[in-house]
């Protein structure tokens, strides 16, 4: 893997279809604002910035991202443009509330309308070798969601090996995860492209094995073009090129949208 990225990295700033890519990208982005001084103020600025795209000729991001108390505003605002509405739930982003509290914020964003639910694992349970609670806590929040997709994040960076990421992307996957993501962007390293290609990798055995496709979504640090390609050319060289698209594959950011904009317009 380590060989893939470099020669992916290498090649990035010669890609003959850049800016195509980079328009594609911008359609699979989960713009994103998690900070304690959200408020409505701040949620408004990042619709319209979503619904802004469009002004240019470019695609809509796929979602955005908000704590549960914004997901209300974020659905009203963005209302028939096709941008879905993310909510992060189960204690975000440390996770620590026993699991039916967890659920429960998660039955409270279901009821306000949100497409989809990014949740964080246990991983000082996972890290104690509690592994079969890893599994039994997703089930719980995916039976919570319905039909509304569950985005498992593994906060990779306090996973502490890559022995540790594999583990815990299948447990998420066998607890019932449509997509799994790497990191919450609260500590650091979070996003990485190892990281991204072992559990790219769990995804591609899993297809093999059931066939069955689990999404990705890498968040946290990725503010750069070349960042962000680097990710898309990953998805395309492991999982393959039915993985990119919206349905499949997300960026989290808040950040990369005015770096890719800046680029295609100079």
């Amino acid at each position: 893997m380590e060989t893939l990225i470099k020669n992916l990295q290498s090649g990035i700033k010669e890609l003959p279809n850049r800016k195509e890519i980079l328009v594609r990208i911008l359609g699979l982005l989960d713009l994103t604002t998690l900070e304690g001084t959200d408020n409505a103020a701040r949620i408004e600025m990042l619709c319209k910035k979503a619904l802004s795209f469009g002004k240019y000729g470019l695609p809509l991001p796929a979602a955005v991202c908000v704590y549960p108390p914004f997901v209300n505003q974020a659905k009203q605002l963005l209302l028939g443009s096709g941008v879905h509405v993310a909510s992060v739930a189960g204690a975000f982003p440390s996770g620590q509330l026993p699991l039916h509290l967890r659920v429960g914020e998660c039955e409270y964003v279901v009821a306000e309308d949100a497409d989809e639910v990014d949740m964080v694992i246990s991983r000082g349970a996972f890290l104690a070798g509690e592994h079969q609670f890893i599994i039994d806590e997703v089930a719980a929040m995916k039976q919570a969601c319905g039909n509304t997709h569950l985005k498992v994040i593994l906060e990779t960076g306090e996973l502490i090996s890559s022995a540790n990421i594999k583990l815990a992307s299948e447990l998420a996957i066998a607890g019932g995860a449509d997509f799994i993501k790497t990191s919450t962007g609260k500590i650091q390293p979070a996003a990485t492209p190892e990281t991204m290609a072992i559990m790219l990798q769990v995804i591609k055995d899993h297809y093999n094995t059931t066939g069955t496709k689990i999404g990705i979504k890498p968040a946290g640090g990725i503010s750069t073009p070349d960042q962000a390609l680097l990710y898309y050319l990953l998805v395309k060289n492991i999982a393959g090129e039915e993985w990119l698209n919206s349905s499949l594959f997300r960026i989290g950011a808040s950040r990369l949208a005015d770096g890719i904009q800046a680029e295609l317009e100079g």
